[in-house]
């Protein structure tokens, strides 16, 4: 498979991906951009029997790591306007969706990133366990002991 076709089928994943960990639109585009051109220098390193998303994602929160570090800076949540008409409801919406946000950044690794992968990334438990050198089992099993933290932690607030 040649690298447009792969940009083709998982830019969207990658974008997506990446717009999770930064909650910033432009910035996400930024690094799925760069994610596709480290790609580019490295595709004779790939040898094709693992899972090109799983690649494409371990390269892609690697540029997420050097943004980070370049930037030395929390990023910014994202600054988003309210939209119109129930103001009331979607202030309430907003609220929850941050509180969500903190929640899961708060997660200790690898809690944070395996969660992020299955539901951001929507990647297969296999292909998780395979990023982190461990097995499915692992991937399933930290995925839900991250999902109860997250209840937990909902239900306290």
């Amino acid at each position: 498979m040649d690298l447009e076709t792969i940009y083709r089928l998982y830019f969207r994943d990658v974008y997506r991906y990446v717009r999770a960990l930064s909650q910033n639109e432009h910035l996400a585009e930024e690094i799925a951009q760069e994610t596709f051109t480290r790609a580019l220098g490295a595709v004779d390193r790939f040898d094709g029997r693992g899972d090109v998303r799983a690649w494409l994602f371990t390269i892609a929160k690697n540029a997420w790591v050097d943004h980070c570090r370049r930037h030395r800076r929390e990023t910014e949540l994202p600054g988003e306007d309210l939209p119109g008409g129930d103001f009331a409801g979607a202030l309430e919406d907003r609220e929850e969706a941050l509180a969500l946000h903190r929640i899961l950044h708060g997660l200790p690794e690898p809690y944070k990133e395996v969660f992020g992968l299955r539901v951001f990334g929507e990647l297969p438990f296999g292909a998780i366990g395979q990023l982190f050198g461990k097995t499915e089992g692992w991937a399933r099993v930290t995925y839900y002991r991250a999902k109860s933290r997250i209840l937990r932690q909902w239900e306290a607030e």
